[in-house]
Order: C-alpha cells, then sequence, then structure tokens
C-alpha cells in the first residue's frame, strides 16, 4: 500500500514594522496587536517599532549600515510575511517609516527581491479618516512597487478618539479588522511556506 508523507511546514515568521519615536504611539500598538494575532494563529512574530527603526537617512552610495537597519533587512528576508502600519504625516507616510522602507533597496538582488512572496497587511493610523484613506493608498502602492502580496483587507484607525489602551484594543470595529487583516498574512505565508517544504512534493514510502 502506497501513501503519501509530507515533511510539516515550519512555523511562518510574521515581521511587524510600526510606530513614530514616541513610545506606544497608535501605529505601533496597532502592529503590535496583529502580530499578536498572527502569534495565536502559530506564527512567530518580529517587531520593528520606532526606536528599532531609527536609521541613518538612506544613502544608496553609502554601503556602511546602522547595526539597526542590518538587523531590519535581515528579519525582511527571512519573512514570510509582514505587517506594515504607519502614521499619517501630512497627509501622507511618515518619514520614519519610509526611510525604513527605503532600505528594502538592500534586497534588490536577492534571490526572493524585495517583498517578493510575501504578503503584507497594512495599517494607517490618522486623526480623521481623509488622512488615514491617503496614506493607507500609500502603502499600498509601495508594497505593491516591492512586489508584495497587499491582503485584501487594509485597515484604516482613525485616532481622534482613544483607540488602544497597553495592549487592549477599544474599538470592536478596529479589534475585528485587524485581526482579519492579520489572519489573511497568515493564511497566505502559511500556505508559501507548505508550497516551500522539499518543492511542495511529496514522498511516496511503502506501508506494511
Amino acid at each position: 500500500m502506497m501513501n503519501a508523507q509530507f515533511d510539516k511546514p515550519r512555523a511562518p515568521l510574521i515581521v511587524g514594522i510600526g510606530g513614530t519615536q514616541r513610545p506606544n504611539s497608535s501605529s505601533e500598538l496597532a502592529a503590535r496587536y496583529a502580530l499578536q494575532v498572527a502569534k495565536l494563529a502559530g506564527a512567530r512574530v518580529q517587531m520593528f517599532d520606532g526606536p528599532s527603526l531609527s536609521f541613518p537617512l538612506y544613502n544608496p552610495s553609502d554601503a556602511t549600515r546602522d547595526a539597526r537597519a542590518v538587523a531590519f533587512v535581515r528579519a525582511l528576508r527571512e519573512a514570510d510575511g509582514i505587517i506594515l502600519a504607519a502614521p499619517a504625516y501630512h497627509g501622507g507616510i511618515s518619514g520614519l517609516i519610509k526611510n525604513a522602507l527605503d532600505y528594502t533597496e538592500d534586497m534588490s538582488r536577492d534571490e526572493r527581491i524585495y517583498f517578493d512572496d510575501r504578503a503584507v497587511g497594512t495599517i494607517a493610523c490618522a486623526g480623521g479618516w481623509q488622512a488615514a484613506g491617503a496614506t493607507l493608498s500609500a502603502l499600498r502602492s509601495v508594497v505593491h512597487a516591492l512586489r508584495g502580496w497587499n491582503t485584501p483587507l487594509g485597515v484604516m484607525i482613525n485616532t481622534a478618539n482613544k483607540v488602544f489602551d497597553g495592549e487592549a484594543c477599544l474599538d470592536a470595529d478596529v479589534e475585528r479588522n485587524l485581526g482579519m487583516m492579520a489572519q489573511q498574512v497568515v493564511r497566505f505565508a502559511t500556505g508559501m511556506c507548505a508550497l516551500k517544504v522539499d518543492g511542495g512534493r511529496a514522498h511516496e514510502v511503502e506501508v506494511a
């Protein structure tokens, strides 16, 4: 009798990016909340918040790299999925987040270039819906340019009212949307990990 036996795929790694120079900003807490959902769904997670994203201004002609930037790019290379959160500064992506994303140019010659084969869930936080919408659209455009797979659901968060209290989300709609988006990232990443197990081929073994 023949039976197909598959190697068990590893748990996917989901990397979170978000925050400002201020600890516990809305975008940081939103990314952390989504990562907790991903962790509960079986993923491994790693977070890069504002202080860990405070790299020097990206300079493509300078090969010198801050240790934090090296760790950031290394994590993205290993990532199976990404959760990307940004505050809206004057209607667009904050400079801190955009500068961090510019460092992905170090991945331009990788076999798995930029965000290729990775699902990316995007979150925009703003003190009003107009800026949140513009920033979410910009984030999704950047993900597309980096060859990532935008999740069907992107999340806008209006921070005019308090949304987070530490790790707790105070808004049921935001809680639901972050959960759905994080699940989409994990499902895609898990599927891609499964396909990579021995090239997605089953081993035929004899069973007595």
